[in-house]
């Protein structure tokens, strides 16, 4: 851990001593030197993300792909969205807008007198070692991340901008950022607040962000793969996401299990422990078409509904959606 902490800090400073502080410094920016250096930091995680989904995700699509690639077009836009999210440009909106709003709150609730929370803490000499607090953390944020995607499907409001996600027929290693910005927002809102709550270290959220996202991006890529009877059970796979993304069956209601009714399965993000836990898991080995149901049926008018074919139409008609007007 420590090591790969040390080549990954000598990278960030190259690139931020080599490209980032001229950058500041000839545009009359020096008061951003600090958090610049942060955000070289994400661009790294970014650019090294890319490169291994270019290197090894995508000839993994070429070998053993789900379904031919039909819809090119839609699959430029899903770089566009990747290269916003990866190359740390939403990022950046989000240190100008949600980021001092949640600094603000938390220096007001220890101003207040509430000490600061530390989750390795708990158990001195075993849950502050760094391998075992990063896995505890990880743990912990995906459990978070399971109840803001079921929130994303079961409250009425927040489907209409987070079906732009699903509205990807064509799924592949690029299809993960394909979400609406307002959506972004608010998921990301939520995170850094249980970040601040919890305590975790600027280092270890960086890794158990780039291990999320490295994780969902490889989940929906075009492959066929599942890891098998126990595999599945310990970590997302493909066959186990695109499940979720399959048309009728993944995000929508569906017949009760366990005496209860639920609404969609397989909503874990990393690990599907909660799908069990919750009674939301679907393991049937199979690939079904994905996608949102209004694309491919009719409404009662006869129409299929139209969530955009470039960035900017798709996070428009998301707008839409939500006040009503599509």
């Amino acid at each position: 851990m420590d090591l790969l902490i040390q080549i990954f800090g000598d990278a960030q400073q190259r690139l931020f001593e080599g490209v980032v502080q001229p950058f500041l410094f000839h545009f009359g920016m020096a008061n951003l030197l600090e958090d610049g250096y942060a955000a070289t930091g994400w661009l790294l995680v970014g650019l090294l993300q890319i490169a291994i989904m270019i290197a090894v995700i995508v000839p993994l699509q070429r070998w053993k792909p789900v379904e031919p690639v039909v819809d090119h077009q839609a699959i430029r836009v899903d770089i566009i969205y990747t290269l916003i999210h990866r190359l740390g440009l939403f990022r950046l909106a989000l240190f100008f807008s949600i980021d001092p709003m949640w600094d603000a709150v938390m220096g007001t609730v220890h101003v207040w007198g509430f000490p600061a929370f530390h989750l390795d803490d708990l158990w001195p000499g075993v849950t502050d070692n760094a391998w075992v607090s990063l896995l505890l953390y990880l743990v912990v944020f995906d459990l978070v991340e399971y109840w803001i995607h079921r929130g994303q499907h079961g409250l009425r409001w927040w489907w209409k901008l987070h079906a732009l996600h699903h509205s990807q027929r064509q799924m592949t290693v690029w299809s993960d950022t394909r979400n609406h910005l307002l959506d972004d927002v608010i998921h990301d809102a939520i995170i850094v607040l249980v970040a601040q709550l919890i305590g975790v270290a600027p280092g270890q959220f960086v890794a158990i962000v780039a291990l999320t996202q490295l994780s969902e991006s490889f989940q929906h890529a075009n492959v066929r793969i599942w890891f098998g009877h126990l595999g599945e059970r310990l970590w997302v796979s493909p066959r186990f996401h695109r499940r979720h993304h399959a048309v009728g069956i993944g995000h929508e209601p569906m017949a009760p299990v366990r005496n209860k009714k639920v609404h969609g399965n397989n909503f874990g993000v990393l690990l599907p422990w909660w799908d069990m836990l919750f009674g939301t898991v679907n393991f049937d080995l199979r690939y079904d078409p994905t996608g949102v149901r209004d694309q491919v049926q009719p409404d009662a008018q006869g129409k299929l509904r139209d969530y955009g074919r470039g960035f900017w139409a798709q996070q428009w008609r998301g707008v839409l959606r939500l006040i009503g007007r599509a």
